[in-house]
């Protein structure tokens, strides 16, 4: 998943997309078009890890539209910046994390994440502050692999420990639908939970939600 609040190791931002092959080529692709269908104004992508995001953006950003990518760990953030200069794509690239967004209030029509709840230390937080920069008509999207029912799920509790050592502090069992139905800050719009995984990462939560009033 994106890079998140938490820093990588060079050889492990190295590995990333390798590792990420499949998973973009072949299960990802319509659940990043959904992300990016339509978007329009001014964009901010939430852990823009290495740019994964940046192809599904050029074939479907509307005219006018500007962009603007947090990432924190330099690194990865590097590797945004050429996937970024091999497109046609115009984005700020800004360091920075999602509990403290370093945006104004109102600032953005559109907040998109891909694979960041499951890294950072409190997702509260950074819900607050996607609320705190979109504008009152606004829309957050989101795309974060939870955790499964059952006994799925009682084996992403057990591993999640050791998971979290070696891969950048990402929880297979969190539960994103509960926090946003929960925010005093954000409303649910739509909500789906596809199966796109495998063992022990299965689950995803798809959807949208926008600023309470």
């Amino acid at each position: 998943m994106s890079g998140g609040d938490i820093e990588f190791h060079p050889v492990v931002a190295a590995l990333y997309d390798p590792v990420q092959w499949y998973f973009e080529r072949v299960q990802a692709p319509k659940h990043r078009e959904y992300l990016a269908a339509g978007l329009e104004g001014r964009i901010l992508e939430i852990g823009l890890g290495t740019g994964s995001m940046v192809p599904y953006y050029e074939a479907s950003l509307e005219h006018g539209a500007t962009l603007h990518g947090l990432e924190p760990d330099p690194t990865m953030r590097q590797r945004a910046r050429e996937t970024i200069a091999d497109s046609t794509v115009d984005m700020a690239l800004v360091s920075g994390r999602g509990e403290s967004l370093p945006y104004e209030t109102d600032a953005f029509d559109y907040v998109v994440e891909c694979g960041v709840f499951c890294s950072v230390p409190s997702m509260e937080p950074m819900l607050a502050e996607i609320a705190r920069v979109l504008r009152d008509d606004g829309e957050f999207r989101f795309l974060d692999h939870v955790r499964s029912d059952g006994l799925i799920g009682r084996s992403q509790d057990f591993l999640t420990p050791l998971w979290r050592r070696i891969g950048g502090n990402c929880h297979l069992n969190r539960r994103l639908r509960p926090l946003i139905e929960r925010s005093e800050h954000l409303t649910l719009a739509e909500f789906d939970r596809p199966t796109i995984g495998y063992w022990p990462v299965r689950e995803f939560a798809r959807g949208t939600a926008t600023p309470s009033e």
